[in-house]
């Protein structure tokens, strides 16, 4: 193996542990989005207001821009 492949190799095994290690961030942040959606955010039925609707319509639309991105959809569009 010459110096170079040598340097590729470890440039591409750090970039899979840097890609598994916020893997793991990002799956551990849905797990936790998850349980909170499944507890309706805290939200109580019994007194939600407007400005809970609009929490959950802000984060909503950031999650899908995350999901556009990753599918190539609307402005992401190849």
């Amino acid at each position: 193996m010459t110096d170079r492949e040598a340097r590729a190799a470890r440039n591409q095994e750090n970039s899979l542990a840097a890609f598994l290690a916020k893997k793991a961030e990002l799956d551990a942040l849905l797990a936790e989005l998850t349980q909170a959606s499944a507890d309706h955010f805290d939200a109580d039925p019994e007194t939600v207001l407007w400005g809970e609707a609009a929490w959950l319509s802000d984060a909503t639309a950031k999650l899908k821009d995350i999901a556009d991105q990753h599918f190539r959809r609307g402005e992401y569009a190849a």
